[in-house]
């Protein structure tokens, strides 16, 4: 669902960057309580989520690349916005699906550069809140169980796909570029987005359910499922006179553990799928592109501004060999958007602990001369 450039009007291009600066300007400052383990949903494991973040960005990417045939000549591919907020919080996962999408822009000319404010928007703002809102309702009303998760995480991914067809109908109503029928938008975009979102429900379910299945400390989305360890007094145990003092007990705490495995396994399978099974995607247009030509909306579309980008289409150019060419490419990608996603939430994780160190000091007691 990446939109091109020349498909909306300048007027909502720039509107719509104005928006998404401000969506992830607040996602910064949320994701640096997410990172920290801070405020709600915060607790056990929120401080494995920094090194995670970027993983899952770069995982994004990767998935992102196999597109999938949903009907006759057309196809759909991976959005993300669900599966990056169960897995590490929905202020952090709009930064993710930005990062993806700015990667993408910029190194693949996939997606306008002019039109980034509503791509973010659209396939990084829009996912994330109804995913996660939905989600959050769906927890709370089923049992308390990994199942739970996994289901939730499955109709919440649905549900995301056509909300962003949704969104991109309202904005092309706003600015299009095409004399085209509302209605047909509407309609086409919808139709085929629900499909898609069959395909993305169950990428991010299948994801969610294998990471909860060996880690379930690792998944936002399921934090609190299980109760916390108590100590319990034996009925036996005489009871302490009235006039002592109760001492509370120690809180029962897990063990840190090592999330190297898991990330190591993450980075093999978004390698695997960027630099091998890529090549195996289906080359139909994507549900965008389909209903863009179907509809006459690409009639004013313009060639990307890093059309000339060595990495354009997923390829390396001067590379004649289409699945080295297009393998070397998606791993060069899983790399870029690992490390300048990583990058990222490490310097956020680290200004939140700076800031919260500060306060600590500065009322730590004067010494004593």
């Amino acid at each position: 669902m990446h939109v091109p450039d020349g498909f909306i009007n300048a007027p909502v291009s720039v509107a719509t960057g104005a928006l998404a600066a401000a969506a992830v300007a607040v996602s910064l400052r949320g994701a640096r309580r997410e990172l920290a383990g801070t405020g709600q949903g915060g607790g056990a494991g929120a401080e494995r989520t920094a090194p995670l973040a970027g993983l899952v960005a770069a995982f994004i990417f990767a998935v992102q690349m196999l597109n999938f045939p949903v009907a006759a000549g057309t196809s759909g591919h991976l959005l993300g916005g669900a599966l990056a907020a169960i897995l590490v919080g929905p202020y952090t996962g709009v930064l993710c699906v930005s990062v993806v999408l700015l990667m993408q822009g910029v190194l693949f000319a996939d997606g306008g550069l002019t039109a980034l404010g509503v791509n973010i928007t659209d396939m990084a703002i829009v996912t994330t809140v109804v995913a996660y809102g939905l989600f959050r309702v769906l927890v709370k009303v089923l049992p308390r169980s990994r199942r739970s998760i996994t289901v939730a995480s499955f109709v919440s991914a649905l549900v995301s796909v056509p909300a962003a067809a949704v969104a991109f109908t309202a904005l092309y109503a706003l600015g299009g570029t095409a004399d085209v029928p509302i209605g047909k938008v509407f309609t086409a975009m919808v139709g085929v987005h629900v499909l898609i979102g069959i395909g993305e429900a169950a990428i991010t379910a299948l994801t969610v359910g294998a990471v909860i299945a060996v880690r379930p400390d690792l998944v936002h989305g399921a934090r609190g499922l299980t109760a916390p360890l108590e100590l319990r007094t034996s009925p036996l145990t005489a009871a302490p006179p009235a006039a002592a003092t109760p001492v509370p007990a120690p809180a029962a705490t897990a063990p840190r553990r090592s999330v190297r495995r898991v990330w190591l396994a993450g980075l093999a399978a978004a390698l695997v799928c960027a630099g091998g099974i890529s090549y195996y995607a289906s080359a139909s247009p994507d549900g965008l592109e389909k209903v863009a030509h179907d509809q006459g909306i690409d009639a004013k579309a313009r060639d990307h501004a890093a059309k000339d980008s060595p990495l354009a289409d997923y390829s390396v150019k001067d590379i004649t060999d289409p699945r080295l060419s297009g393998g070397l490419a998606g791993v060069i990608g899983v790399g870029a958007t690992l490390a300048v996603g990583t990058g990222v939430f490490v310097v956020l994780r680290r200004r939140r602990n700076a800031a919260d160190a500060r306060p600590a000091a500065d009322s730590a007691p004067a010494e004593r001369v």
